[in-house]
């Protein structure tokens, strides 16, 4: 178990911030990295395709800025979000733009990235992670050589798995010794700590941020997610086919009835669609994790990571009293401090 040596001597807390449909973009990416966790965004959130490379040149200029104003300063790399997909058909315009600006990390989705590009990353001294919500899946993206897993569990905001953290990361253990990353309904400092403690090695945190002042998700959606908690998470793969997190409130708005919401078929691929002017999953179905109980203001990006690294550090200390250590035991509780 590891944090890669590019992002270890970076970081102020063993954060990535998850990357956001919509709402992670260049102001919220700069803020995250230089305030010390990884700022990620999906690629798609540059529109148009030719958009991409200047968000990424924009992001390296307002990075090394922060980073020549303050030398000391922890400045985080930032990563783009790649969508494997057919339904995306730009991931090979993206890929490419992605490789040829030398994106620092890069973070993959549905499908694992060939070798090639993997061997490409890896030339120029980036990172590639995969998010997975199997043991199958991990398995694969492990065989293609990827440098860090991502296990999206249970609880997790947008399209995510529904497996328990402790289940999914004991068994990619056994067969996987790269990065681990865990999702799903972390939201505090505390919860960081704990995914450590489970065998992770970065904290994948994206409610969180979701109603941040730099979020680019609409006041509605933040006031939601400010609003909500876990009860109003409604887990169903109606709307891509692919199991998501979605808030109850935003289905009620959409004259949805998040109760007896229908299975993925023909007909609620219209959701999806951009053929009409009807309810659409990215704009008016709007997902969110279980941690949205944790969120009770919109605030800057840097206040929030303020928040995690005082709760970080108290769990800590918190955590050295609760160690259980048997008198009969070799270690000693010093050991632990």
């Amino acid at each position: 178990m590891a944090i890669p040596a590019t992002l270890q001597s970076a970081l102020r807390l063993p954060i990535v911030g998850s990357p956001l449909f919509i709402s992670s973009g260049i102001d919220m990416v700069v803020e995250q990295c230089i305030n010390g966790i990884v700022g990620a965004f999906p690629a798609l959130n540059a529109r148009p395709q030719e958009q991409l490379a200047d968000w990424i040149s924009e992001i390296r200029e307002r990075l090394a800025t922060a980073q020549r104003t303050d030398p000391g300063r922890k400045v985080a790399p930032f990563a783009v979000n790649q969508v494997m997909s057919a339904l995306n058909t730009r991931w090979e315009a993206d890929l490419a733009t992605i490789v040829q600006h030398k994106v620092p990390v890069i973070i993959t989705s549905l499908k694992a990235p060939p070798q090639e590009i993997i061997q490409e990353v890896h030339a120029y001294g980036g990172i590639v992670f995969h998010d997975v919500t199997s043991v199958r899946h991990a398995r694969k993206a492990a065989s293609m050589g990827v440098d860090g897993l991502i296990l999206v569990c249970a609880g997790a905001g947008g399209q995510g798995g529904d497996r328990s953290p402790f289940a999914l990361i004991n068994e990619v253990r056994q067969f996987f010794d790269g990065t681990i990353l865990l999702a799903g309904a972390l939201s505090t400092g505390r919860d960081v700590l704990a995914a450590q403690a489970m065998g992770a090695d970065l904290a994948y945190m994206g409610t969180r941020f979701l109603a941040s002042r730099e979020s680019g998700a609409s006041e509605a959606h933040k006031e939601e997610v400010i609003q909500s908690v876990a009860s109003d998470v409604i887990y169903t793969n109606s709307f891509t086919g692919i199991h998501g997190n979605y808030l109850r409130p935003s289905l009620i708005k959409a004259n949805l009835d998040p109760d007896n919401l229908p299975p993925f078929s023909e007909e609620t691929k219209k959701y999806r669609s951009t053929a009409d002017g009807g309810v659409k999953v990215w704009k008016d179905i709007r997902g969110c994790g279980h941690g949205c109980g944790s969120i009770s203001a919109s605030e800057h990006v840097a206040d929030i990571i303020d928040t995690l690294e005082t709760e970080y550090h108290e769990a800590v200390v918190e955590m050295k009293r609760k160690l259980f250590v048997p008198a009969s035991s070799s270690f000693t509780q010093q050991q632990f401090a």
